[in-house]
């Protein structure tokens, strides 16, 4: 579609329009050969168009752009989000299971979903909106749910502000707990996000990955934990308690059920005991 369709370079003078941006991309798709990406990308395309009709969108009245193994869509503003959020997920998931029945290989997508303020002139789309809508798709939380979990077909992660908005006030298709929320970090992003597999209850895992400290111990948040330390809509994680953890000299504490063992640390917070390994001769510290 010509950048002049929707709002054009019009749009770009004055600043930009608000619009429903999402951001596509098919998983694994570098492991795939040239006959396999092909067969992927006709099947992401024809299940874009189902979504789409779905919803009452035709073709030609709204921006799209091809990503190679993903697709760049920019929805005309008068086009309700809670459609989108709603019988457009539905359906490109319906479709998505209908095209993998049998397959070795299925189709598998990321989708980012965000709206906002957005400049289309005769180059594409540019705007805060969409940088943020590909860093959801593209975030190591939403990867990491699609690589341990080969199982999910499709993974939906939306903004914030499109959570909080839109999905939040529910509406038919749309499941508002179904999503769990994690914190992304990517450039200069540090977003709230929320992410959502249909017809499950919760994704099998969210969060960032931690930061490396200084002798590459994980610092900063616990994965899949909002700043702040709340665990409010965060999936459950994985284990029943911390694991060992072991630092350089001689740091190492081992936590099981309601002792803690340590080495050669300090402790802070609270605990219910501590033993120590008593030199001969001497009794044990409690």
């Amino acid at each position: 579609m010509s950048s002049a369709g929707v709002n054009g370079e019009a749009g770009a003078d004055l600043g930009g329009i608000h619009r429903f941006v999402v951001f596509g991309d098919i998983c694994g798709s570098g492991t795939l050969d040239m006959a396999e990406k092909k067969l992927q990308r006709t099947a992401m395309y024809a299940a874009f168009d189902d979504a789409y009709s779905s919803v009452g969108v035709e073709p030609g009245t709204f921006h799209q752009e091809d990503r190679g193994d993903g697709i760049l869509a920019a929805l005309r503003p008068d086009v309700p989000p809670t459609l989108m959020v709603g019988r457009w997920i539905d359906t490109l998931y319906e479709s998505l299971r209908a095209h993998n029945r049998g397959r070795a290989r299925p189709l598998r997508l990321r989708i980012g979903m965000n709206a906002g303020l957005v400049v289309q002139d005769r180059h594409g789309l540019v705007g805060r909106a969409v940088d943020l809508a590909a860093r959801l798709c593209d975030s190591p939380p939403a990867k990491r749910i699609m690589n341990e979990a080969p199982e999910v077909d499709l993974l939906v992660v939306v903004s914030d502000w499109l959570y909080v908005n839109v999905v939040a006030e529910g509406g038919r298709y749309v499941e508002p707990d179904h999503y769990r929320q994690a914190r992304i970090r990517s450039k200069e992003t540090d977003e709230a996000a929320w992410f959502h597999v249909p017809r499950r209850p919760a994704p099998p895992l969210v969060g960032p990955e931690p930061a490396a400290g200084p002798q590459g111990e994980p610092e900063g948040e616990p994965a899949g934990e909002p700043t702040g330390g709340s665990r409010t809509g965060v999936g459950p994680s994985r284990g029943d308690g911390p694991t060992p953890r072991t630092g350089g000299g001689n740091r190492t504490y081992h936590v099981g059920g309601d002792l803690l063992d340590v080495h050669g640390n300090t402790i802070h917070g609270g605990f219910t005991g501590i033993r120590k390994s008593a030199a001969p001769g001497a009794g044990e510290a409690e």
